[in-house]
């Protein structure tokens, strides 16, 4: 990956990752498919001058949906959602990132 941007993508705001941050100091985000924990723990620990302790990873298949536009089978359409990763980067105890505390 060229930079951080390349690498982080999005923070992941759900209630269980909200959870996560509050309880375990666990900050979640999507990452770019082909970064590794390496590149991730780097790219966090340069874009909010935090200590990364851990990373954990989970990939994710796209999935194919389906979208009828009346009532004849051939007025149907096939698509899918793209495949992701998600990466759950632990921080030392007292650092945080900032961007969760904003809403």
């Amino acid at each position: 990956m060229r930079d951080l941007f390349d690498v982080i993508i999005a923070p992941v705001m759900t209630e269980k990752a909200t959870q996560a941050t509050e309880d375990t100091n666990v900050y979640t985000f999507v990452v770019h498919p082909k970064a590794n924990k390496a590149q991730i723990a780097a790219a966090v620990e340069k874009a909010w001058d935090v200590k990364v302790e851990d990373v954990r990873t989970a990939s994710y298949a796209g999935k194919e949906r389906r979208a009828f536009m009346g009532r004849s089978i051939r007025s149907r359409k096939v698509g899918r959602q793209p495949s992701w990763k998600k990466a759950m980067v632990r921080v030392a105890e007292g650092d945080t990132i900032e961007f969760y505390e904003l809403g």
